[in-house]
């Protein structure tokens, strides 16, 4: 018996360094790690010891002989991964960390509350002299985790049981509802830390780039997985989906969710911690098709295989491919000779059986379609059909426009093509590439500067969106680290103020700081109604209202 990674998989890393033959790959240490769409048993490898599944935060691991028919093909997904991936036995080696000085103490601000932000603290509050302090502007801590992953993908938000358990520690504090720049400029943390640490995400979406994109009815993925998450800024926002079609534009995991959360029945959404306005919304909905249009073939899908796999367990649901899924010649030859590289391969494999499948029976549908690109969204008031051309391959990886164009008639358009940060208070910005400029963690006074010390990045803000919780861990200590060897290098800058006036500073501007204390009411208190109504939660979506959840601690 072995053991098998299944859907839930964050890429956290965790289980890796717990294994003893080294048999779940790629780790931190290999270069396929920053891009893995999750991480794979070696079947061959694993000696079933279970120490993995204690270190799952997302409860992905499971015995082969325990799974559940939907988990069965991660199987298969977990042993092709090794048709092309070695497996070396043997411990994975982590370099010794560098000795702090003794009898000092730093002070470490981080600013945003996500897991990148989570992971760095994570690391840092191991070491007794250092003490942290989180900010961020909501409320509520824990970023994409809460605000990002899908409602129906409970099991990924496990990972807030690893958050929980470094805000308790004894030397980490928060400074919720406070926003830097209003409330507290960059220059008064600088004067107060001597390490700040940004990990602020990128939470603003790309343009198309198209005519008509303005349009009402074009919307941003950004905007709308927000709003039915709960996200306190677009809480107040009506989607109108009184629209049969909703085409929308990328096939990146974001674009998968939007499209599930759109055709799953509304009573099964009501399981979840899905905002109670969007759930009311979607009872009403018309939608009963979404179009996903993907400028490249199927084997250069940007979703990942298992959130691929997971829209053949929706329920009343078609799932529709092309009558062709058209391939570059040369993934065409590494598939016909089975050399074809084993997570392209898998994606192929899963159109396929998608495709085989009878279509037609169910009340709502998924309808694929690859090498599109749309052209121009047109109507006169709003949002009324989507011009698009289709593509072929030029050489492996490249694609270009054909003569056949064609439109499709639609109410609404959801634009998912990534995700973009914008500048921070007091930092440098690369304007090209929309992240703070660093090497090594560290910020660089230009693209091609200078460190600049005692400051950092860590997660979308530093490397641009790319990636999942996974590589926001390895992201997030990679930039505790580079804090941890300043220190002990002695670079970092001494902090010329106290910390002690931070609450009564912030309070004299406006900011009505939430603590430990007042999160942990908020959490009580959306548990405790999701419990009565049989639910994980129920989000509190106004900040005025989670000011009050918070009470006397806000």
């Amino acid at each position: 018996m072995a053991h098998v990674i299944t859907r839930p998989c964050c890429n956290d890393g965790s289980c890796v360094a717990v294994c003893p033959v080294n048999c779940i790959h790629p780790t931190p240490d290999e270069p396929d790690f920053l891009t893995a769409e999750m991480l794979y048993i070696d079947p061959e490898t694993c000696i079933d010891c279970g120490a993995c599944i204690d270190e799952c935060p997302v409860e992905a691991i499971v015995p082969d002989d325990q799974l559940e028919e939907s988990d069965e093909p991660y199987l298969q997904i977990n042993a092709d991964y090794y048709k092309d991936h070695d497996a070396d036995g043997g411990l994975v080696k982590h370099p010794k960390p560098p000795q702090l000085p003794e009898g000092e103490e730093l002070r470490v601000a981080i600013v945003g509350a996500g897991p990148a932000a989570f992971y760095a603290a994570e690391e840092l509050v191991k070491k007794r002299q250092v003490q942290v302090h989180m900010f961020d502007r909501l409320p509520t801590p824990y970023g994409l985790v809460r605000a990002g992953v899908a409602p129906d993908h409970a099991k990924t938000k496990g990972v807030e049981s690893t958050f929980a358990a470094v805000e308790k520690k004894g030397n980490f504090t928060y400074h919720l509802n406070v926003e830097v720049g209003p409330h507290v400029t960059s220059d008064e943390l600088r004067e107060r830390f001597g390490a700040v640490l940004y990990a602020v995400g990128a939470a603003h979406d790309r343009r198309l780039g198209i005519a008509g994109e303005e349009l009402p009815g074009s919307i941003a993925a950004t905007d709308f997985v927000a709003w039915y998450n709960g996200h306190p800024d677009h809480a107040g926002r009506v989607f109108d989906l009184s629209s049969e079609r909703v085409v929308i534009v990328g096939n990146g995991n974001v674009a998968l969710d939007v499209a599930r959360i759109l055709v799953t029945d509304p009573d099964q959404l009501a399981r979840t911690d899905i905002a109670d306005h969007a759930l009311a919304a979607l009872r009403e909905s018309a939608v009963r098709e979404v179009v996903v249009l993907a400028r490249r073939g199927v084997e250069h899908g940007a979703f990942t295989n298992s959130e691929f796999l997971s829209l053949g367990e929706l329920d009343g649901v078609d799932i529709v491919m092309p009558e062709e899924l058209t391939l570059s010649d040369e993934a065409a030859a590494a598939d016909a000779d089975g050399s074809l590289d084993s997570v392209k391969a898998t994606k192929i494999r899963l159109a396929r059986e998608f495709a085989e499948k009878s279509v037609g029976g169910a009340d709502r549908r998924i309808v694929f379609e690859f090498l599109t690109s749309p052209t121009a969204i047109v109507g006169s008031d709003g949002v009324e059909t989507v011009q698009y051309v289709r593509n072929r391959y030029v050489d492996g990886t490249t694609i270009e426009p054909t003569d056949d164009t064609g439109e499709i008639a639609t109410g609404l358009v959801v634009r998912s093509v990534g995700y973009r940060g914008n500048p921070v208070d007091g930092l440098p910005f690369d304007e090209q590439r929309a992240v703070v400029p660093s090497a090594d963690a560290r910020v660089l006074d230009a693209p091609d500067g200078e460190p600049i010390p005692g400051l950092y990045v860590a997660g979308w803000i530093r490397r641009g969106p790319t990636g999942g919780i996974g590589r926001n861990r390895y992201c997030g200590e990679e930039a505790a680290k580079a804090v941890l060897a300043d220190f002990a290098h002695g670079v970092l800058p001494a902090p010329s103020a106290s910390t002690d006036d931070l609450a009564d500073l912030v309070a004299s501007r406006g900011a009505n700081r939430i603590d430990l204390a007042g999160w942990k009411a908020i959490d009580a208190a959306e548990k405790g109604a999701g419990k009565a109504a049989g639910r994980r939660r129920i989000k509190i979506v106004s900040v005025t209202d989670l000011e009050q959840a918070a009470g006397d601690n806000a």
